[in-house]
């Protein structure tokens, strides 16, 4: 299906969200800079970043600390922002894309709802700098106020070992079912002729039946029977220390946000 059509065009439609990353720092009405803080804190889940040169800069320098420590496997560090975030009380299992089964809330999280789509054509232009211990990846997920509507729909993932040297990169798109017994496992990476270290426009056309997945408005992957219900965005870079050649210990992962923005009909 791979290049068989192009971006719905935005004339006719509403945009009813759009974030340029261009005020002085982080939208904090819109954006939490952490990465599922429940399962470790907010201190510990902070995102290293800046917003400059119009765009939303998340890094992971060489410094920064594990997320949730010894207790992730494979041990892990992440840069990331959300735009929504909730948690049951500390020792409850009530949180967001729990890693592992069992698993308990550390520190609770208060209600914070920023931008929550639910359909619609969504659009982000991002670019990350990565390598083989490395991966960039925007995604939404179910708010899981109800634990049942925990399922992904997956916009961009790109894992450093998936860039060749001629240009070509592995772009995973698709949806996650986690917890979601109405949603089907249906992921996929496509290798496209594309360099993920410069800019590219990533968006979804999430309707009620399906949701087409576009790379620089060509259409790269359709799933069908997607969540129907309000999601939050996901944005973040990734390390994977036990991943590391020997000469990459200085490297810093980076993911560049241009913009996000969100049309209905």
């Amino acid at each position: 299906m791979v290049g068989m059509a192009s971006t719905p065009p935005t004339e006719g439609l509403e945009r009813v969200f759009a974030d340029e990353f261009d005020r002085p720092d982080l939208d904090r009405g819109v954006w939490l800079p952490h990465y599922l803080p429940a399962w470790s804190s907010l201190a510990a889940s902070a995102a290293t970043y800046e917003v400059r040169d119009s765009c939303l800069v998340l890094t992971i320098p060489p410094q920064q600390g594990l997320w949730c420590g010894p207790d992730h496997r494979p041990p892990l560090r992440v840069s990331g922002v959300q735009s929504g975030n909730a948690s049951g009380p500390v020792g409850s299992t009530s949180g967001q894309q729990p890693y592992r089964t069992g698993l308990t809330v550390r520190e609770q999280q208060a209600p914070f709802w920023g931008w929550t789509p639910r359909g619609g054509l969504l659009e982000v232009r991002l670019r990350g700098e990565v390598t083989p211990r490395s991966m960039v990846s925007f995604w939404l997920v179910g708010l899981e106020q109800v634990p049942e509507q925990s399922a992904e729909i997956c916009v961009v993932e790109v894992f450093g070992n998936a860039v060749r040297p001629d240009g070509s990169t592995a772009v995973g798109t698709g949806l996650h079912s986690f917890r979601d017994p109405q949603v089907r496992e249906d992921f996929a990476a496509v290798r496209l002729p594309l360099d993920v270290a410069e800019f590219h426009t990533y968006a979804v056309d999430w309707l009620p039946d399906r949701v087409d997945f576009l790379v620089d408005g060509t259409l790269v992957r359709t799933c069908q029977g997607p969540p129907t219900y309000p999601m939050q965005a996901m944005v973040a870079v990734f390390d994977f220390p036990d991943w590391s050649t020997g000469d990459d210990e200085e490297v810093v992962p980076l993911l560049a946000v241009d913009w996000v923005r969100c049309y209905r009909r």
